[in-house]
């Protein structure tokens, strides 16, 4: 709705005031109607007030409503608006309302309150505020609370002091003269809507349409017959169905663009930030190969001057391969030397596999983070056509997600699900999984839970290889080689008394040993 077509609902409104207040109902999550009778004693009808964004409406409806209170907001509003609706004012011809109710008699008594509707699109807000005059004061309850995160202009909290909109300079065409019309001469009729309070899109197409001009189009000399249009259109603000479909359909896709750069901000900041993170990691893994480098030249000294460590001891000095002098190495002294060096070797073949890893996606990585900055960059510009068609290609882009677990098949055509938190680990292995299908885990490294529905079926060893694979990588075990993994029927797997979902006993279990990464 437009200044305009408000002051309409406010001047209606007005002629039958003090209205006595009989009711509130509530059709959905966001509509409150409320049903006056008139100061004449005659049944006013209801004041219906949509506030879901982004389009909001204020009108008055004779059909009969009903509903109960959707949520706290609407249950406040009902107990706590009970008294007449004594006035109603409009701030200028901008979209903001206020509603003065006087106090209610009752089981409890209810003092006088305000309700003050933002009809402004997308920011569209019902707002309970405490007694008071104009459109300042403390708010009660707001149906939509505005913090920073979403607008840092102006927020919007229950039990914060309400800021007005911010004071605007434009004529007043209920007051405008004929030479305040002939400034504007030059002006666009589209663009009067700039310079003149009360007009938006709708009513910026309507008033070219009765002056017989296109919006595009200046007055010029005609400046006469556009100020007769203007003020036909404040003693009639309705709108003609071929405008009324042309300009609300602009002022949707204006709308709907809007909510769609904001809700793709938000899931390609996230790719940005997701992509810049790994390609730190390939250069942390860069870093790893040489540290790996380091431990394997010292688990190879470790190996050739084992005889010479004494056990225990907490560091060793040993001669270089090269003889340029001695090489000091730190030693666990619970471990032998053989044992260090065979740590040493374990953790540079980790950093040199997860590396290798990293570097083999480490172009797609880098073009996939461009590709997500010119879209954040041209999402600013883009219309409505091609915010549609991005979001689409971002929906099609989403990996499958199935209800339970992600889903493999292993090389004997048997079906794998993969826990991916400890509610699904639980659910498929308490709920999904049947007695005699296998479970597989990484032993004693927190990870997935891993089931294999074979119907009862024993396994060959290339698909308890690929399960076990599978335990492995989606465990803290992986990238490490040599992973032990226990699988056993899910008949021998039961959740302690008391324990967390996830969390289990098992029996009659068997062992591989597995490297942890996926499977090919």
């Amino acid at each position: 709705m437009e200044g305009l077509m408000l002051n309409r609902v406010v001047q209606t409104l007005r002629e039958h005031l003090p209205g006595r207040n009989l009711g509130w109902a509530f059709a959905d999550e966001t509509t409150a109607a409320l049903l006056l009778e008139g100061a004449d004693g005659r049944p006013l009808g209801n004041l219906v007030l949509g506030y879901r964004p982004p389009q909001p409406v204020l009108f008055l409806s004779r059909e009969r409503l009903r509903g109960d209170p959707h949520n706290p907001f609407q249950r406040l509003l009902a107990s706590r608006v009970r008294g007449e609706l004594l006035r109603v004012e409009q701030f200028k011809l901008d979209r903001v309302v206020a509603l003065h109710f006087g106090p209610a008699e009752g089981f409890i008594d209810q003092p006088p309150a305000r309700l003050l509707f933002e009809v402004t699109g997308r920011n569209a807000n019902l707002l309970v505020l405490e007694e008071g005059e104009g459109f300042a004061g403390r708010i009660t309850l707001a149906a939509r609370e505005i913090t920073g995160s979403r607008n840092r202009f102006r927020t919007i909290r229950s039990g914060g002091p309400y800021t007005p909109p911010p004071p605007y300079d434009k004529l007043d065409p209920r007051t405008m003269t004929p030479a305040d019309a002939q400034t504007l001469a030059q002006v666009p009729l589209g663009e009067w809507r700039g310079r003149v309070d009360g007009l938006g899109p709708l009513l910026s197409a309507e008033l070219a349409r009765r002056a017989d001009m296109t919006p595009a189009q200046a007055p010029g000399a005609d400046w006469a017959r556009a100020y007769e249009a203007l003020q036909s259109l404040v003693s009639d603000p309705s709108v003609s169905e071929g405008v009324m479909s042309e300009g609300a359909r602009e002022a949707a896709r204006q709308e709907k663009a809007g909510a769609l750069r904001k809700l793709l901000r938000e899931p390609l900041e996230k790719r940005v930030t997701l992509l810049e993170n790994q390609l730190g990691d390939v250069t942390r893994a860069e870093e790893g190969v040489e540290l790996a480098a380091q431990e394997r030249a010292e688990a190879d000294l470790l190996m050739a001057y084992a005889h010479t460590v004494e056990p225990g001891a907490h560091s060793a000095l040993l001669p270089s391969f090269d003889g340029e002098g001695e090489v000091p190495i730190a030693l666990e002294p619970q471990l032998s030397a053989v044992q260090n060096a065979e740590k040493r070797y374990s953790r540079a073949r980790r950093r040199e596999e997860v590396y290798l890893r990293l570097a083999e996606r480490e172009d797609n990585i880098r073009s996939e983070l461009d590709a997500a900055r010119n879209r954040l960059e041209q999402l600013d510009h883009a219309e409505l056509d091609q915010l549609e068609k991005l979001a689409s290609d971002l929906e099609s882009e989403k990996p499958e997600r199935s209800p339970y677990g992600a889903r493999f098949r292993t090389p004997g055509g048997y079906e794998v699900l993969v826990g991916r938190n400890n509610k699904e680990n639980a659910t498929l292995t308490h709920r999904i999984g049947k007695s005699m299908d296998w479970w597989f885990h990484a032993q004693g490294y927190p990870g997935s839970h891993v089931l294999v529905r074979s119907a009862g079926k024993d396994l060959d060893l290339p698909d308890i290889l690929y399960a076990a694979q599978l335990a492995a990588a989606h465990s803290k075990a992986r990238g490490s080689g040599n992973v032990p993994v226990d699988y056993t029927r899910i008949k021998y797997v039961w959740r302690p008394k008391g324990a967390a979902a996830g969390q289990v006993h098992y029996t009659d279990q068997k062992t591989v040993f597995v490297d942890g990464v996926l499977p090919e």
